[in-house]
């Protein structure tokens, strides 16, 4: 919808459609494109029709594909089409294979009374470079010794012709060990130069490298937990590796580019000086190069795109495994995972091999036209000879500028189009600095946390929340007051929303309306980042990190406090099971805790979340994986902090510690229950006996 909504003239970036009308995990129907494409100030029509009814479609619209996503059909041509994919980019199919993948279903779009033209804001080279202290220095030096050792290149030919015309036919030793000399001292000084130009682009690319690497990862990590959720971890990765593309590109590509063409311009100068008519025929060949390179660019971005995509799919099929090695094996998968994995790398491999194919043909049309140039050229250059018009020493000469001419002027037309190809790359990186980063609050803090001494009255007000903007919500109309030092816990069958709401608790979802008070000031005054120093959390999905139990527990403080974490590892009823260790708290864990016991994580992190000495401590499920006797220790040491305490649970054990439980479902707060009567109604029946496994809860007005 974003390609239609551009074609047509606006201005919206796909970063601005997702922060404004954002999605859900679970994709988008034709019904939801078309709600979309009213937001943006579209009419959108959905129409059925067949391949022979495709002529009357307006252009640009929307197709459904292969059943399972959407794609853009740009335009129509005798005997095929040209599509975007989303995930592959511009693709260029037949009519047949149109057919097995269309289903028959299109969505035609055009600007409303109410469509807004305005010009796009894009992302380019110029904002890449933005902040590089030094850059431009260092890449001056660059060009200033590349163009030294470039002119050394353009004397060379000269010295050939004077060695053959002047020093071979007197015989005159003296000039030939001069000019031998000469050459010695080109190679000596063009070595040197060579040696300091390349330090010097060596520094100034990983300079580079690093400090785009940085600027990304820092605004990566920044952004909103939704958009780690709705991308694969391998689309991440392909787009943050985009960038060592990007910066060679610049780094090396643009100057050798430039360089490149001022070579091309000063041999062909040259040429002309001796020839017009060969400079002529060169410059004739370099052009018809240019027009074959033109004309299969189009193949080459199409091949390059899916290659992209394919590595990434390839990537995250891996990466999925990997996490999730235990399943596969007790499943006995391995084989099917294998297979699966085999057809990516299949298909990754296929699109590779198409670049290569386009590559290889760039390759022999290069050779085969500069080949037969060459032919013609010493043809004509020897015939002009016979007729006494130039020399044998200017036909040395001319051939060598010859074949430095084509090569620059090759290479030339080859980084321009790389250049465009780079397109590719930037897109990619800029899903990732176009998103917009989590909130920060304002500057001046009206709350600071370390001025927070007690714990917090935490208030939430008609708070409501979906994942797609024409999505039923999925809380609704929530009220609720957390009185500082109270424990409250939220129960409810999985799926009711439970979760959802201490995310938004925490800010790392932004309510759809409603308002959430911490203290009685709005969370948007505080900001989350300020908000989070003031609370502890474990949440389901929490992992451990490569290190030490004691790196984890401080979780890489660099100043830690060893003393508070080994009382933190107490209260979380692991500093025994520490002690028991050979290493101790210099016990090396694996990637999520890997040799570790699910209960042995779980009282790891929660002394993580203690070790932050917070005001607000939220558990989700923290305890569900301990035994009774180690769950009844860590509950009667929390209990005993003055902390306010939300906690998610199932356990009878864990809710009991509560002062009162909120019942949630179906996305609203159904009940609240206080300590008195609960136990009547969640009690255990066993054997015919009633056991009480909670103090009584009685419901709250």
């Amino acid at each position: 919808m974003a390609m239609v909504a551009a074609f047509h003239g606006s201005g919206l970036k796909l970063a601005d459609i997702r922060r404004d009308l954002p999605t859900s995990r679970k994709g988008l129907t034709a019904h939801g494109l078309v709600k979309i494409a009213d937001a943006l100030g579209l009419i959108a029509r959905p129409v059925k029709l067949d391949l022979d009814e495709l002529h009357h479609l307006q252009l640009p619209c929307i197709l459904h594909w292969d059943m399972d996503h959407f794609v853009v059909l740009r335009s129509l041509y005798r005997g095929g089409a040209v599509l975007h994919d989303p995930a592959i980019g511009v693709l260029r199919v037949s009519m047949k294979e149109f057919g097995r993948h269309f289903t028959g279903v299109a969505i035609e779009c055009e600007p409303s009374s109410h469509f807004s033209r305005q010009q796009s804001h894009d992302t380019g080279i110029r904002e890449w470079l933005s902040n590089v202290p030094g850059l431009w220095s260092g890449l001056g030096h660059i060009v200033l010794l590349t163009f030294f050792l470039e002119l050394l290149a353009i004397f060379t030919p000269v010295l050939l012709q004077w060695i053959v015309d002047d020093a071979l036919p007197v015989k005159n030793v003296s000039l030939l060990n001069g000019l031998a000399l000469g050459f010695a001292l080109l190679v000596i000084i063009g070595a040197t130069l060579e040696i300091i130009r390349g330090w010097l682009a060596a520094v100034a690319s990983t300079d580079l490298n690093l400090r785009w690497s940085g600027r990304v990862l820092t605004h990566l990590l920044r952004l909103p937990i939704s958009y780690f959720e709705r991308r694969h971890a391998g689309d991440i990765m392909s787009s943050f590796g985009s960038i060592t593309t990007v910066q060679k590109t610049f780094s090396t590509g643009f100057i050798e580019a430039l360089v490149d063409g001022a070579m091309a311009v000063g041999t062909l100068a040259m040429m002309a000086w001796y020839s017009l008519t060969g400079a002529g025929l060169a410059l004739g060949m370099v052009i018809l190069y240019g027009l074959f390179r033109l004309m299969l660019q189009g193949r080459l971005r199409q091949a390059w795109s899916e290659q992209i995509a394919q590595t990434a799919r390839q990537q995250s099929h891996f990466l999925e495994t990997l996490r999730g090695i235990q399943g596969v094996r007790l499943f006995g998968r391995a084989d099917q995972r294998h297979r699966g994995w085999a057809n990516l790398a299949a298909a990754q491999t296929n699109a590779e091999l198409n670049v290569q194919g386009l590559q290889i043909s760039y390759t022999a049309a290069q050779q085969l036209m500069f080949g037969l140039l060459r032919v013609l050229v010493i043809w004509f250059a020897s015939w002009t000879i016979l007729r006494g018009s130039v020399t044998l020493g200017m036909l040395f000469a001319f051939l060598a500028y010859l074949d430095q001419f084509t090569r620059r002027a090759a290479a030339l037309l080859d980084r321009l189009l790389e250049l465009t190809l780079l397109r590719l790359h930037i897109d990619r990186v800029s899903d990732i600095m176009l998103t917009p980063v989590e909130p920060s609050g304002p500057a001046v803090a009206t709350m600071r946390p370390e001025h927070v001494q007690s714990p917090p009255l935490l208030q939430l007000r008609q708070l409501e929340f979906s994942y797609a903007f024409d999505d039923a919500p999925v809380l609704n109309c929530i009220d609720l007051d957390v009185a500082p030092g109270e424990c409250v816990a939220l129960v409810g069958s999985s799926g009711s929303g439970k979760t959802t709401l201490v995310k938004l608790m925490l800010g790392l979802l932004e309510p759809t309306r409603g308002e959430i008070r911490v203290g009685g000031v709005p969370l948007t005054e505080i900001g989350v980042a300020r908000f989070r120093e003031m609370v502890g959390t474990v949440m389901q999905d929490d992992l451990l990190f490569t290190g030490s139990l004691a790196d984890n527990i401080c979780f890489f403080d660099p100043e830690p406090d060893t003393d508070w974490m080994i009382d933190c590892a107490r209260q979380a009823a692991i500093h025994s099971d520490i002690e028991n260790m050979p290493m101790q708290y210099a016990t090396l864990t694996g990637e999520g805790g890997s040799g570790l016991s699910g209960g042995q994580k779980q009282r790891i992190l929660l002394a993580r979340s203690l070790y932050k000495r917070p005001r607000i401590l939220v558990l989700d499920e923290a305890t569900s994986h301990l035994d009774v006797a180690n769950e009844r220790r860590v509950n009667d040491a929390i209990k005993s902090l003055a902390l306010t305490r939300i906690i998610v649970a199932h356990r009878p054990e864990t809710i009991a510690m509560a002062d009162r439980v909120v019942e949630v479902a179906n996305g609203r707060i159904a009940k609240i229950w206080s300590k008195k009567t609960f136990s009547g109604r969640h009690g255990s029946t066993q054997n015919g006996q009633n056991h009480e496994v909670m103090p009584s809860f009685e419901a709250c007005p």
